[in-house]
């Protein structure tokens, strides 16, 4: 797994001309409730593929649990994290797509009716449209092809993987947008705006994780009193803020055990614990070791 250094994640696409990048996430030996995807959002189209394992994908307020074969669509701007579901290895794969890359459609009229309008924004594929109407999983036959295009790189794959993401976004265009202009399906304005509202609290905390927060402070950030910010927080992220801060002091306990030759007690102090035996105590509970069997 990576470690974003900032909440907004500046995700490498392969090549300007085909602004697209495939993802294997590997979490071996994974415990139940561990953290699988860091909380993050990007500009980008994302399509989550489980393989292998369960696990829960919070995204804009929304949990969505998951099994092998189930895909998940995270709309562009997005938050979105993961945690898993069981004990063990956990595998999925991530197809993160900008939308100019069907930029060279935008003078066909057909492309302007049918994908236009959720690459634009003006409409929102449901997370898991399989769910709403399970005609959509027919489909999903052209993402394992995508996959497959990717890992045997032969030539002209990536016009190939465009073209079958193309064809996606048409097909359940197809099935969905009939639904979507009779307004009985669509993006959910009130989950983006408290996304929006929640982005730079989320920044603040990735950055300045060694702070003394609390939750009157965070709040404080987002104009709501504490009560309901504490809602709003476990809604959006499936952790409370404590819980989440701590998460992120020790992703970077994490980094600086395995990327520094600092001592424990000095890797404590960077994030935000005075204590080394608190310290210790906290990172088993979140790593599911110690710090010491971290750098054995």
């Amino acid at each position: 797994m990576t470690h974003p250094q900032a909440l907004w994640e500046n995700t490498r696409l392969a090549h300007k001309t085909y602004p697209y990048m495939l993802f294997d996430n590997r979490c071996p030996d994974a415990r139940m409730d561990q953290n699988i995807l860091f909380l993050h959002w990007h500009e980008h189209f994302e399509i989550i593929i489980m393989q292998q394992g369960s696990a829960v994908f919070h995204i804009d307020s929304r949990p969505y649990e998951v099994d092998p074969g189930d895909v998940l669509f995270v709309p562009a701007g997005g938050l979105h994290v993961g945690y898993s579901q069981c004990n063990g290895d956990i595998r999925f794969m991530s197809i993160v797509f900008n939308g100019a890359l069907f930029s060279d459609w935008s003078h066909d009229a057909i492309h302007a009716e049918l994908v236009a309008p959720y690459v634009e924004g003006k409409l929102q594929l449901p997370v898991q449209p399989d769910k709403l109407n399970v005609d959509c999983a027919a489909h999903y036959v052209l993402l394992e092809q995508m996959m497959r295009e990717f890992e045997a790189k032969q030539t002209g794959y990536p016009l190939v993987i465009k073209s079958h993401l193309h064809m996606l976004f048409t097909q359940l265009a197809r099935t969905l947008l009939p639904h979507q202009a009779e307004g009985r399906v669509g993006s959910d304005s009130q989950h983006n705006l408290n996304r929006e509202r929640f982005k730079p609290l989320l920044r603040q905390v990735e950055e300045r994780y060694a702070e003394r927060w609390t939750i009157e402070q965070a709040a404080k950030v987002v104009s709501l009193n504490p009560y309901h910010f504490c809602k709003m927080f476990k809604k959006l992220t499936g952790r409370t803020f404590v819980e989440y801060v701590n998460l992120c002091r020790m992703n970077e306990a994490e980094r600086l055990l395995r990327d520094t030759t600092d001592t424990v007690t000095e890797i404590a102090g960077q994030v935000g614990c005075d204590n080394p035996n608190y310290f210790t105590k906290l990172y088993k509970q979140y790593k599911g070791v110690t710090p010491s069997q971290v750098r054995r």
